[in-house]
């Protein structure tokens, strides 16, 4: 018996593709190009399991997600790959966002460790469990700049700068996907383009931005995850500047492909393509599948009823060619190949359990979760706390207990009896020699809307009534008052940032700052900790209290990771990725704004608050003591074209080995274009031993100078003078000057 072509090992995924496709009838093709959610809503999922498996049978679906099962993972491929007429593996996809079984740090923190190679190993290690569990593919990273912190998924992106987002971007997508090997997964970086900016920091609003911020800061993210390898590409729900992005020609060929060079396959958000006629831009589904598979999207993900599923009618009524489908089943199916799925369908499910539960992840979890944590303040150097000189620690907080929302959003197959809780951390820590009295406090009140991405761990305390909060707030108070310190969390529940999360405001929720206020009102010294995923109001705390800890929503092992900052075995490092605005009526604020009237009145003053922000982009202090000198370049004068070296030297002069972000900032002083007063355009993370020095050098040359400019419709490269600074954030003071000439 022959066998076909596309079961050849020999030839190449693009020969097998074409062979296979020749072989499909115009429904299997629109089947491989439908993915379908196998059970998201517990109460509908039997029925939702029996369509996804009928449609496998059947040859309309070529895509599962939200399978974390490997055996379920198993019986799935048994169906296609048996059952089905031609046994076309299934590509199975999950949204890993930072972490499997062993939670990382949110993204947002993991952008706080301003290291590539960190973010590089974190993400390693969640593609080695997923892929362990029968998992191809994760919808990630989330590549999306995010400059209003209303909106909740700033808690999945990298913050508010390109040239960061760039670095984050193709980190992760190094670290999902590597070179495909079994202990890797698809990237699939999202959402294109420009979600982050959705009006008014609502989730899913529409988006209207200008070309100069989509060429110079929406879409570097994107080319970095496109230059890095990725696989796919996840379209954006809302409308860009009028038009539907996952119907958008412009957006998902001209921009996507013929621009960023992708040549990997476009998956919709969940119903996106359905929602086409939501928005209305399409006037059925049939239309909708038409619309959006002529735009450049290749497969559509969708809980019932597919648009896609409509192609074939589509074609029938000449809306749409026969050769478009064909061009997105082939990258599918190209990537079904390339995966090896062919060849290794299933997977061990006796392995996946010794892979998930590696202790050697949960090590790497606290090392990552270490690097992530940002010292905000830290007035007469009240961190690190001296175990030796404590008798009793006071931790208030309902988060410094709460296991669940130590792991933050977007995590759906962890296990909470592995984490370990800011108090369990101190505890374990500090050990008998020193006594934690815990006391939860005030309640955090719930979202007013629950959602699926909740995901709450139920066990958390609350406060069931004002009697009740007012009752614990006076015991915390107490509490507080007869410890020698006070760890005080303040912050969001993990289901009050992510998806269907944004908030109308900074404020943190629930009666925290009047809590806090009567702490410090005891005398007793305060440490704050902060858990949260965007910035929140902390003046209170600026004015009052003497450290702050911004810990994010650090992960399985994130408790012990505070415990080791707060105590001193660890010397924070992180840096900022956004501007942390005083109040929600400054954002957006960002430090990378153009100058647009003198300097003494720039148009950016508020009359009742001030209009600087609490603290800078790129904002982080240390235990230990940094000096920058010695700033100079190869060249001080270069032509348009040409580079030079930019070299400074950091000393350490303190007795703590310590790690350092050191920060490359430039202004451009006139040109085609305004440019922002301060820009960055490189960092490197470096560690430095106590009284040593380390020279750090950055490369200067058209990558960093050249920008799209709406006066040349393209990107230039002026004849100009650049001011250079470089330092610990973007309020860096050492400085030089570069003269382009033409």
């Amino acid at each position: 018996m022959t066998v076909p072509a596309f079961r050849d090992p020999a030839l190449t995924p693009e020969q097998r593709a074409d062979d296979l496709l020749s072989r499909l009838t115009l429904e299997e093709k629109a089947g491989q190009i439908t993915q379908y959610f196998y059970v998201i809503d517990p109460e509908a999922a039997d029925e939702q399991a029996r369509v996804v498996e009928d449609a496998i049978r059947t040859g309309r679906a070529g895509s599962v997600l939200f399978v974390r099962d490997a055996s379920v993972a198993n019986r799935l491929q048994r169906i296609a790959i048996e059952e089905s007429r031609h046994g076309i593996p299934l590509l199975l996809g999950f949204d890993v966002i930072h972490g499997l079984r062993t939670i990382f740090p949110v993204p947002i923190a993991l952008a706080a460790t301003w290291s590539p190679e960190v973010i590089e190993r974190a993400q390693s290690v969640a593609a080695r469990e997923a892929r362990a569990v029968g998992i191809h593919w994760t919808f990630a990273p989330m590549v999306d700049i995010a400059r209003d912190p209303r909106w909740g998924r700033m808690v999945e992106g990298a913050g508010e700068d390109p040239v960061l987002g760039a670095a984050v971007a193709a980190a992760q997508v190094r670290g999902f996907q590597g070179d495909l090997s079994a202990e890797h997964v698809i990237a699939g970086p999202k959402h294109f383009a420009g979600y982050g900016a959705a009006r008014g920091g609502r989730d899913y609003d529409d988006a209207e931005i200008s070309d100069s911020e989509l060429w110079n800061v929406y879409l570097p993210p994107f080319q970095a995850a496109v230059d890095a390898g990725a696989g796919n590409v996840m379209s954006a729900y809302m409308d860009l500047n009028g038009v539907p992005a996952s119907g958008n020609n412009w957006l998902l060929t001209d921009v996507l492909r013929d621009h960023l060079g992708f040549d990997g396959f476009v998956v919709s958000d969940a119903d996106a393509v359905r929602s086409l006629r939501t928005q209305h831009f399409a006037r059925d589904l049939t239309d909708a599948g038409a619309r959006a598979l002529s735009a450049g999207l290749d497969m559509e993900m969708c809980m019932a009823d597919p648009a896609f599923g409509h192609l074939p009618e589509a074609v029938a009524a000449g809306r749409v060619a026969e050769a478009a489908i064909d061009t997105a089943v082939r990258r599918v199916l190209i990537a079904k190949l390339r995966m090896g799925l062919f060849e290794n369908p299933f997977t061990d499910e006796v392995a996946s359990t010794s892979v998930v539960t590696a202790p050697e992840h949960k090590a790497l979890a606290r090392a990552t979760a270490e690097q992530s944590l940002v010292l905000l303040k830290n007035d007469a150097q009240t961190l690190p706390l001296d175990a030796a000189r404590l008798a009793s620690v006071a931790v208030i907080g309902q988060l410094a207990a709460s296991k669940r929302d130590t792991l933050g959003p977007w995590v759906f197959d962890h296990d909470t009896e592995e984490v370990v809780t800011i108090l369990d951390g101190l505890r374990q820590r500090l050990g008998d020699s020193v006594a934690v009295e815990y006391a939860p406090g005030v309640g955090i009140p719930r979202r007013l809307v629950p959602s699926f991405f909740d995901n709450q761990d139920p066990s958390v305390e609350e406060t069931a009534d004002d009697h009740d909060d007012e009752a614990e707030l006076r015991r915390a108070v107490g509490v507080a008052e007869a410890s020698d310190v006070a760890v005080v969390v303040v912050g969001q529940r993990q289901n009050q940032a992510g998806e269907f999360a944004s908030a109308s405001t900074l404020d943190l929720p629930g009666r925290q700052v009047e809590q806090l206020e009567r702490i410090v009102a005891t005398g007793t010294p305060v440490v704050l900790v902060v858990m949260t995923g965007r910035p929140v109001d902390l003046r209170f705390a600026e004015k009052n209290v003497s450290a702050i800890l911004q810990v994010w929503y650090p992960g399985t092992r994130g408790g012990e990771a505070v415990a080791a900052t707060i105590l001193g075995d660890v010397t924070p490092a992180g840096k900022l990725p956004f501007t942390w605005p005083r109040h929600v009526g400054h954002v957006p604020m960002i430090y990378s704004h153009n100058r647009t009237f003198k300097p003494a009145d720039q148009g950016r003053r508020y009359w009742d608050e001030e209009s600087t922000p609490l603290y800078v982009f790129g904002h982080g202090l240390s235990y230990a003591r940094f000096e920058y000198s010695n700033l100079r370049l190869d060249a001080e004068r270069i032509r348009v074209g040409q580079s030079t070296v930019v070299t400074v030297d950091v000393s350490n002069v303190s007795t703590r080995d310590a790690d350092e972000v050191v920060q490359l900032y430039i202004h451009q002083r006139y040109g085609t274009s305004s440019r922002p007063l301060r820009q960055l355009v490189g960092f490197q993370r470096v560690t430095v031993e106590a009284g040593n020095m380390r020279t750090v050098r950055f490369p200067l040359g058209p990558d960093e100078l050249s920008y799209w400019s709406a006066a040349t419709r393209g990107r230039v490269q002026d004849a100009t003078t650049v001011d250079i600074w470089v330092g610990g954030s973007s309020a860096a003071d050492l400085g030089t000057v570069l003269e382009v000439t033409g």
